[in-house]
């Protein structure tokens, strides 16, 4: 019931105060579990997820500050989100996510860990790659565009427009025990690469000159990529 009032409620406001659309939601696997991961902009970006993917299926971190918000905690609970310690290794919200995830449900979550302050895709942590190499899911690239305008808009008696962008489900290799850390980082890399594809340059950020994102936007274009 919870579930179905939170999706009525971000229906409504959504519809009043936005233009919303979603594209790409064929690509989502057909059963759990995966991970959707994207880029954070905004405090808009989860309610607008929520709008298109949410439900009892899934859940997602939630920065601890965020507990004791007379506004955004009810709202939080409905979604059943998991509360994380930010700038720590907060391992017992790693273990509510994996334990989440081998239940046979869906995780979303942002690799950079926080908002981008700047409007751009920001070093990545390695959490998200962290989880799938734990778990046995594929990962789903989300990109969120036009949120970080939200507010600027609505000041000025606008309606933002607001793209949620779902991309094709991959999966990352097994991680090499033996050069963890290194490997962990290169797949942050790929997860933050798949999410850029999708957005425009203007929010490519630290990953603009990744070669990565260069061969993955030569393959969108049809152009065969530099050797």
């Amino acid at each position: 019931m919870g579930h179905r009032l939170l999706r009525w409620f971000f229906t409504a406001i959504f519809g009043l105060l936005s233009r919303s659309r979603v594209e790409g939601l064929e690509h989502l696997p057909r059963n759990c579990p995966y991970i959707l991961v994207g880029n954070h902009l905004s405090v808009v970006d989860a309610p607008l997820a929520y709008l298109y993917v949410g439900g009892p299926h899934i859940t997602g971190f939630v920065a601890s500050k965020w507990r004791y918000h007379p506004l955004y905690f009810p709202i939080i609970r409905l979604a059943g989100g998991i509360f994380i310690r930010r700038g720590e290794v907060d391992r017992e919200a790693l273990h509510a996510a994996i334990n989440w995830l081998r239940a046979g449900k869906c995780f979303g979550m942002a690799p950079e860990g926080t908002r981008s302050r700047v409007g751009v895709l920001q070093r990545a942590k390695t959490g998200a790659a962290y989880l799938a190499s734990q778990v046995d899911a594929p990962l789903v690239p989300m990109a969120y565009i036009g949120t970080d305008r939200t507010f600027h808009s609505l000041l000025r008696l606008r309606r933002p427009e607001l793209i949620l962008r779902i991309g094709k489900a991959f999966r990352l290799p097994p991680v090499d025990e033996s050069d963890r850390a290194r490997v962990l980082r290169d797949q942050t890399g790929e997860i933050m690469c798949q999410i850029a594809a999708m957005l425009p340059p203007r929010y490519w950020g630290f990953y603009s000159d990744h070669p990565r994102l260069q061969e993955l936007t030569a393959i969108q274009s049809g152009i065969p990529a530099a050797s």
